[in-house]
């Protein structure tokens, strides 16, 4: 019989907890997702399908979660939430010089993010950001239309080769369906995007790999593998949900990035508010 633990009083109890529950934020604040159960392998479909008998994608979908403003586990900070890592394992694979540069960006992040130029967001952060994107499925492609900057994305199914030598912002893609997942192999992404707001980076040598795996008529599973020996030390992947968004009359609605931030520049150089 196990015996009571004698002489440890109420508030000796509260304070193990609150050391406990420090050390867990303390993981988390180091990129380290505090311990969960392992999430149930996403059931065998049973939603809507196109003509071709493939999962319907069409519609309008978007990620509810922190992963736009950092990948990793982080604590809330003006304008940011905090969330936790969506990288398996918790954090990213730097080689020593990749993890430097990646410092110098979070702290440079308010200037130096290519999203605060306008520029196109890139494979995967595009999927992630907090604005919604819209899927038009067809037999031979998949275009993706994104709210933020107009930004578009089409992916073949047709078989088709890979392009040669070209230097895309949002990346040659091609496609194939795996039983009802849909994998998109992406290459030609250049070198001038990040993968969030807080700094994580990539070269020219990047190639993704993503997989769209929906769970039922709503929700999407989707994983995306980074590969680029020039960064990292051994590809990595994030794994994350997408929401169906099933709203009246929904549609795409514009964000004029450009505008916004010319106008904020004009305004900063000739003091008129």
């Amino acid at each position: 019989m196990t015996k009571p633990l004698r002489g440890i009083g109420a508030a000796s109890v509260l304070a193990v907890l609150a050391l406990a529950t420090a050390a867990g934020v303390a993981r988390a604040q180091r990129g380290a997702a505090p311990p969960r159960a392992a999430a149930a392998a996403p059931s065998a479909y049973s939603g809507p399908r196109t003509p071709d008998r493939k999962p319907d994608l069409n519609g309008i979908w978007q990620s509810v979660g922190t992963a736009h403003w950092n990948l990793e586990a982080h604590s809330a900070s003006e304008g940011v939430p905090a969330g936790f890592s969506v990288v398996e394992g918790g954090s990213i694979p730097y080689q020593p010089w990749a993890l430097a540069k990646r410092n110098e960006n979070y702290k440079n992040r308010l200037n130096d993010d290519p999203l605060r130029k306008c520029f196109m967001p890139g494979v995967p952060r595009a999927t992630y950001l907090p604005f919604p994107f819209e899927i038009t499925q067809t037999p031979n492609h998949i275009g993706i239309a994104y709210e933020f900057a107009h930004a578009t994305r089409t992916i073949f199914l047709d078989g088709t080769a890979h392009l040669d030598d070209l230097d895309f912002w949002m990346g040659d893609a091609r496609g194939k369906w795996d039983g009802d997942t849909l994998v998109v192999d992406t290459v030609s992404l250049g070198d001038k995007t990040w993968f969030d707001q807080a700094g994580n980076f990539h070269s020219d040598a990047l190639k993704v790999v993503e997989r769209f795996t929906p769970i039922d008529a709503t929700h999407v599973s989707y994983e995306a593998t980074i590969d680029d020996a020039k960064v990292f030390t051994r590809p990595w992947k994030i794994s994350l949900v997408l929401y169906r968004r099933i709203e009246k009359n929904l549609e795409l609605l514009d964000y004029e990035c450009a505008e916004q931030v010319y106008e904020k520049l004009f305004k900063q150089k000739t003091g008129k508010s």
